[in-house]
């Protein structure tokens, strides 16, 4: 079982972005454009040399999460208002992503 902090408990689409609850109380809102831009899929980040294609700067400013589904018990997909679903964002990722919004 994964560490509690990394477990969520609720996830929501929201106007700003995702917000998640997770298991020890803290909360998440991960803005679309964000998430987007941190996508992790081959298209987006080379397979190979693991350096970024596609990042925040080339996501558009009106970007959204169209809507997610779970992917078993350690990750949803999501797809975006411009079509990008290729992605898996793991719970972990999405917690680690939290603590690195910029401001």
């Amino acid at each position: 079982m994964a560490e509690e902090k990394y477990e969520p408990t609720l996830i929501e689409l929201t106007p700003d972005g995702l917000y998640i609850k997770w298991r020890d109380g803290e909360e998440s809102l991960l803005p679309h454009r964000y998430l987007r831009g941190n996508c992790g899929c081959a298209q987006c980040v080379d397979e190979v040399t693991h350096v970024r294609k596609f990042g925040i700067a080339d996501v558009a400013t009106n970007v959204q999460v169209e809507e997610f589904m779970e992917i078993g018990r350690y990750a949803i997909g999501i797809l975006f208002s411009d079509l990008h679903e290729t992605g898996i964002y793991p719970y972990k990722m999405l917690r680690d992503l939290n603590v690195s919004i910029p401001n």
